[in-house]
């Protein structure tokens, strides 16, 4: 009797594992998703350090994701599951994209999207006399109407390609910022054409620049321009 009663146990405890171990089948996250951000001026939005984001909300779920764009305005997610998502461009310097549109995303989804920038920089040039470099550049707005107050403008300097708030250096950028602290329809026209000069760059060097418009929305973000490449002489 006491033998049936501990073959009984046994069998009970294998099948008590048995029912406790089941196979995963679900597929692991190996859907993607890339595209640009586009500006509705033309070319991708120019971004930095991965402030402007792509917003994820997968369908059936309550913790949205995001992902961040590069600074070309390009993104990129090789690990998502796949499955329809809620998706929508956030935290960048261009007007709210209120349309959030579903992409069905598994591999290789592809989608771009089109933004309307708060601030358009036009007109771009550099000199570089000596060790001194001088940047000109003319600022417009797509829509003036609400537009957040422009704080001020400022050249990022760096010595690699990843040049822009977050990755510059500051004694070449944030100290040669020019505050501004108006509304886009209080500027004159002398106030939309800036100059802005970077004294004692170092000789024999080579830098990455660019200049960024930034504005007191609830991101605090910089709309920019593309990047310009300064050889400096040797003295």
């Amino acid at each position: 009797m006491k033998k049936l009663i501990s073959n009984f146990l046994v069998v009970a405890a294998i099948l008590t594992i048995s029912a406790c171990t089941k196979t995963d089948n679900y597929d692991g996250p190996n859907a993607s998703f890339q595209g640009n951000i586009l500006s509705s001026a033309g070319g991708n939005l120019q971004t930095s350090s991965g402030s402007t984001q792509i917003k994820l909300q997968q369908i059936g779920w309550t913790t949205p994701q995001t992902i961040p764009s590069k600074f070309d305005g390009t993104f990129e997610d090789t690990k998502l599951f796949k499955s329809a998502y809620k998706v929508v461009p956030t935290n960048g310097a261009f007007w709210p994209v209120t349309d959030t549109i579903v992409v069905n995303i598994a591999q290789g989804t592809k989608h771009d999207f089109t933004v309307t920038p708060y601030i358009i920089i036009k007109n771009l040039t550099t000199s570089l006399s000596g060790t001194t470099l001088t940047i000109k550049y003319n600022i417009t707005a797509p829509i003036a109407a609400g537009l957040p107050t422009i704080k001020d403008t400022q050249p990022y300097v760096n010595t690699t390609k990843l040049v822009g708030a977050g990755a510059s250096i500051r004694d070449f950028s944030d100290v040669n910022s020019v505050t501004i602290n108006k509304n886009f329809t209080d500027m004159s026209d002398a106030d939309k054409s800036v100059t802005l000069t970077v004294p004692n760059l170092l000789p024999g060097r080579t830098f990455y620049v660019r200049v960024g418009v930034r504005l007191s929305d609830s991101f605090n973000s910089s709309n920019f321009s593309e990047i310009v490449q300064i050889d400096v002489p040797k003295s």
